[in-house]
């Protein structure tokens, strides 16, 4: 049997070797995923060649319809998107013989600005508004609230899916309603605002 004797010398090299052997060993990093900026919208109604759709009104007084689309999917739960949806139109709450339109685009009004890094954009729920009926009275309610055609806010699954609930009213039946719709996802950038134009029947 050999016996090796080290010396202090040979005992630093073996150490140094054994040293650089350790460190080229690297574990694997975890990387964040860059997010995707990706918005699309499947509205779950027929559509015409002029790229208008289409809701057929219920019985009831509201009318309910579900909106659902996708953005980018993501790996982690802090970083779904919120996602603002806006209606052209509203109605007052005690109200069943006219509701309230916006003369213009919904966005025509600029209430405030916000800077993100893929560029400026302008969200605005606008001041222009036009009180629609088809007859000469005018109901008054103690509470006075509008009610919008659209629920303004939603937030993403980590798979990317989307909702929102739709629910015009009965006295807007023969009207177009334009509904707006923008993505902001967690690392601060916007999708491109997409606009859809529904005929109610």
């Amino acid at each position: 049997m050999k016996i090796y004797n080290l010396n202090l010398v040979d005992m630093k090299k073996l150490l140094f070797i054994s040293c650089i052997i350790l460190t080229s060993c690297t574990e694997d990093v975890m990387e964040i995923a860059p997010l995707g900026h990706e918005l699309t919208i499947d509205m779950q109604l027929p559509i015409d060649e002029n790229n208008y759709y289409h809701l057929t009104l219920g019985h009831n007084w509201q009318t309910l319809h579900r909106i659902t689309g996708h953005v980018s999917s993501t790996v982690n739960e802090f970083e779904l998107a919120k996602v603002s949806w806006m209606s052209s139109h509203y109605w007052i709450l005690g109200d069943t013989i006219g509701y309230i339109v916006h003369n213009n685009n919904t966005l025509n009004d600029t209430i405030f600005t916000e800077h993100w890094p893929n560029g400026t954009s302008t969200i605005s729920y606008g001041t222009g508004y036009l009180y629609m009926n088809n007859d000469t009275s005018y109901v008054v309610t103690p509470l006075d609230y509008d009610v919008p055609t659209i629920n303004e806010s939603s937030y993403s699954t980590m798979d990317g899916e989307i909702n929102t609930m739709f629910a015009p009213v009965l006295t807007m039946k023969g009207d177009t309603i334009t509904v707006t719709v923008v993505a902001k996802f967690a690392d601060g950038w916007m999708s491109d605002i997409k606009t859809l134009n529904i005929v109610i029947e």
